[in-house]
């Protein structure tokens, strides 16, 4: 078991004195595979996947140092996971979190966000909740934090008919070429998400870690260009199993039907209003429906008007919510 930074049992945070939580910048091989094993006990248990793919990159690749790894023990067995990323300057730390299903309703939850909330010291903290569970929603009141932000979850069928990709004069569709277009794919995506407080900030890193995981296709990634400069994206991903399954539409070892996802779709300000959009987003969808897939989902913030109308007249329906939770600096 890990010791450095014990933060031990902290005022109020519950009577189960067999616990402890412990701080690292940095896990090891068998304490990230250990936390990758209790984030799979936790989705099957509540159906949602309890970590952002941020943070499961985090713990696949080792992410960022910066960051800070909470293990909560109890009796020498692993029973939560905490991940705090401190490096946001504007809006502060954010965290995410996980009980094991078999350590529940015993005062740890509440532990652990307390831990969380120390660690992140006098900035606050805000706190993402998948699949806004009622349990979660009790946790976060009890810690004293407030709802402040939700992320749609919108899913469509791929057995209707999808129209057509109606493009504007002088625009070409390509699909990403690896080795050439990441840094210009970066720098648009920077451009188009300015104001977005996650997808804006991504790095050519960031990019290069996404490459590395097994659902990336660059036949599925499509760049729109404007006399040779590009101009808009999509960029779509396959959940569920490997890739040569999809065309056989097998499920995974979770019994899980292989889903297709708009990941993102970028547009060049000065290209919007043209259209870009959506016909990218058509494009995408041809090319999962093509690869045989049953289903689509997307991603998109519940006060994103605009989005939700485009792709609600692409007849995409709310399917569920991730819901981040705020405490204000004290």
């Amino acid at each position: 078991m890990p010791t450095d930074s014990p933060l031990g049992d902290l005022p109020d945070a519950g009577s189960d004195a067999a616990a402890q939580v412990t701080v690292s910048g940095h896990l090891t091989g068998p304490e990230a595979a250990e936390v990758l094993d209790l984030a799979q006990r936790a989705a099957q248990e509540d159906g949602v996947g309890p970590l952002s793919e941020h943070v499961m990159l985090h713990l696949r690749y080792g992410g960022d140092r910066r960051s800070r790894n909470l293990l909560l023990w109890r009796a020498g067995r692993l029973a939560g996971y905490g991940h705090l990323d401190p490096t946001d300057p504007v809006a502060g730390p954010s965290g995410e979190m996980i009980i094991d299903p078999a350590f529940r309703r015993r005062g740890l939850g509440l532990m652990l966000v307390r831990a969380l909330i120390a660690e992140a010291g006098d900035r606050g903290l805000r706190l993402w909740a998948h699949g806004d569970l009622p349990a979660a929603t009790r946790l976060a009141a009890a810690a004293g934090f407030q709802r402040t932000r939700a992320l749609w979850q919108m899913r469509r069928s791929l057995q209707s008919q999808l129209g057509q990709p109606e493009l504007a004069e002088g625009i070409k569709v390509r699909t990403f070429l690896l080795g050439r277009d990441e840094d210009a794919w970066t720098a648009l995506n920077r451009k188009a998400f300015a104001r977005h407080p996650e997808q804006g900030a991504w790095t050519r890193e960031d990019l290069d870690l996404r490459e590395r995981e097994p659902w990336f296709d660059p036949a599925g990634f499509f760049l729109a260009e404007r006399n040779g400069r590009l101009v808009g994206f999509h960029w779509t991903k396959i959940h569920g199993a490997a890739v040569e399954a999809h065309e056989r539409g097998d499920a995974d070892e979770h019994g899980h039907e292989p889903i297709g996802e708009v990941y993102v779709v970028g547009v060049d300000p000065d290209e919007r209003g043209t259209g870009l959009g959506r016909a990218l987003t058509l494009v995408g969808l041809h090319y999962l429906q093509d690869r045989g897939l049953l289903q689509v989902m997307l991603y998109v913030d519940e006060d994103n008007t605009p989005a939700i109308k485009l792709y609600e007249s692409l007849d995409f329906t709310h399917w569920d919510t991730d819901v981040m939770f705020t405490r204000r600096p004290e």
